[in-house]
């Protein structure tokens, strides 16, 4: 996997953390860089640790389906890619869900729930042998700062981009799993 490809699974599965944080961002009176650093921190952790444990637990399953790691990559991302783009298309009742707390009992499920999609991408990445260590860490990272941009776009600008986020991240994670796909079906045939 390429560093470029990386970076696009990174940004695609930040996209629910940045809509989150916008979320979060927009009920704030103001976003200061620590309040900011504190979201991007929850969300940065957990999208580091997820693909840790989707990893873990497919290497533990590896050999018995390495004949079908690609369909299952590209059945993974797409299944996360689409639930992310129908996501986008869903209308919310104004700040529903939305709270400025960034107490752990307010934070905790949001960063659990932002990466689920990680850790099915972990799972892909035992097929594919990805390095999980520097690919987690870089998603994490990733995951960071775009998160404190959210909540500072959406303490600026309110809700306004969060189903475009959901939108373009559902995108990349498609083209990414139909990459996978079509570079193992052509390996086949040459």
């Amino acid at each position: 996997m390429t560093i470029v490809e990386l970076l696009l699974i990174a940004i695609g599965l930040s996209m629910d953390a940045f809509a989150v944080a916008i979320c979060v961002g927009l009920t704030m009176a103001e976003a200061t860089l620590k309040k900011a650093s504190v979201v991007g921190f929850y969300f940065g952790v957990f999208q580091t640790g997820m693909p840790v444990v989707g990893f873990l637990v497919a290497t533990l399953f590896a050999d018995k389906i390495i004949a079908y790691d690609h369909f299952v990559a590209f059945a993974l991302l797409c299944f996360l890619g689409g639930k992310m783009i129908a996501g986008s298309f869903k209308k919310e009742d104004g700040l529903a869900g939305c709270e400025a707390s960034l107490r752990p009992a307010k934070m905790l499920p949001l960063a659990i729930a932002t990466s689920i999609d990680a850790l099915a991408v972990g799972v892909s990445f035992a097929f594919l042998r990805v390095a999980i260590a520097p690919a987690a860490a870089f998603i994490g990272v990733i995951t960071f700062f775009i998160s404190m941009l959210g909540v500072k776009i959406g303490n600026l600008f309110g809700t306004k981009y969060k189903s475009k986020a959901e939108l373009a991240g559902g995108i990349i994670l498609i083209l990414i799993g139909l990459k996978i796909l079509l570079e193992h079906l052509s390996d086949g045939i040459a």
